[in-house]
C-alpha cells in the first residue's frame, strides 16, 4: 500500500460526546486528482497544510455527487473538486450575488479542466439561495465561517447555515473547516482575528437543524498559539507582517483548524 493510501486508511475521526470515532476508507479518485498536473504548483505546495486527500475522504466526497462549495474564493479546493466530479457528478459554487459574474468567468476559463460547472447565489440579507432545495449531496466550506461572523449583521451566519440545510438532500453532509479559536479564549476575538470557536460552528449548525456526526484533527496544528498580531493573517500564506518575524511564522505554518462533519436529518 502506498503512503497516501496508508494515511487515508488510518484516519481517525475524534468526536465529542456522542460522536463516534470512524475510520475513513482511501479514495483512488481523490488521489488521482491530487496527483494531476493540471493543479498549479503553488496550490500543490500547500497540500501539507491543508491535507485535501484526508479531508475530502473524511467528508465522504465521491465523484458522482452533487457538491456545493460555499465561497470558493481563489479556487484552491475548486481545482480539486471540479475535476473530481467532471462528467460524473456536479460542482456548484455558492457565492453572494455580487461575486457571481466574476466566479462564472473564472470557471469558464477552466472548462477544459473542470468541465461543466454551475454558479449559484445566496443573499446574505435574507438567506435566499438559488440552489434547488434538497438537491446537494455534500456542501463544503473551507475557512469561511469566520468571514460570516465578521459581518456587520450578526444574523448573517445563522441565515447562511439555514440555507446550507435547505440545499442538502436528507442525509446530506455539511463539511466545515475553519481556524480554531481555543474555547478558553475571548469570544470577542471571533470578530477580528479570523479564528472562531468550534462551539460556535456547532451551535450555528445545530440551530439550522444539523447533527454533528464526526470531527477530526486532520487539520490541527499544535504549533499555532492563536494570538498573533494580525490574527490568522499573520501566518502563511498571508504573512500580513511581511518580513517581520517571517521565519517564526513560516515555522508555525498555516493555522490550527477544526474539521467538522454534520448531517442533515433524514
Amino acid at each position: 500500500m502506498n503512503r497516501l493510501l496508508a494515511a487515508l486508511t488510518c484516519i481517525v475521526a475524534f468526536g465529542a460526546t456522542g460522536v463516534g470515532a470512524q475510520s475513513v476508507a482511501p479514495s483512488k479518485d481523490i488521489a488521482a486528482v491530487l496527483a494531476s498536473l493540471t493543479r498549479t504548483p503553488a496550490n500543490r505546495a500547500r497540500d501539507r497544510y491543508r491535507h485535501p486527500a484526508q479531508t475530502l475522504a473524511f467528508f465522504g466526497v465521491k465523484p458522482t455527487q452533487t457538491i456545493v462549495e460555499f465561497l470558493p474564493a481563489g479556487g484552491w479546493y475548486a481545482e480539486i473538486l471540479a475535476p473530481l466530479v467532471k462528467g460524473r457528478g456536479h460542482y456548484v459554487a455558492l457565492v453572494p450575488t455580487t461575486q457571481a459574474e466574476r466566479t462564472r468567468s473564472a470557471f469558464a476559463a477552466k472548462t477544459a479542466e473542470y468541465g461543466v460547472t454551475q454558479v449559484a447565489t445566496i443573499d446574505f440579507k435574507t438567506g435566499a439561495s438559488s440552489i434547488p432545495a434538497g438537491s446537494a449531496d455534500v456542501l463544503l466550506t473551507f475557512r469561511n465561517v469566520h468571514n460570516l461572523l465578521m459581518q456587520d449583521d450578526p444574523a448573517v451566519a445563522g441565515r447562511v447555515f439555514k440555507a446550507f440545510y435547505a440545499a442538502l438532500k436528507p442525509g446530506g453532509v455539511l463539511g466545515v473547516v475553519d481556524h480554531r479559536l481555543p474555547e478558553e479564549m475571548d469570544t470577542a476575538r471571533e470578530k477580528t482575528s479570523g479564528y472562531i470557536k468550534r462551539s460556535t460552528v456547532v451551535r450555528l449548525a445545530q440551530e439550522a437543524g444539523f447533527a454533528l456526526a464526526a470531527e477530526s484533527r486532520i487539520n490541527a496544528n499544535p504549533k499555532d498559539t492563536h494570538d498573533h498580531p494580525e490574527g490568522v493573517w499573520t501566518l502563511p500564506p498571508s504573512y500580513r507582517l511581511k518580513d517581520v518575524d517571517h521565519a517564526k511564522y513560516a515555522a508555525i505554518g498555516e493555522s490550527d483548524r477544526f474539521t467538522l462533519r454534520f448531517v442533515k436529518a433524514r
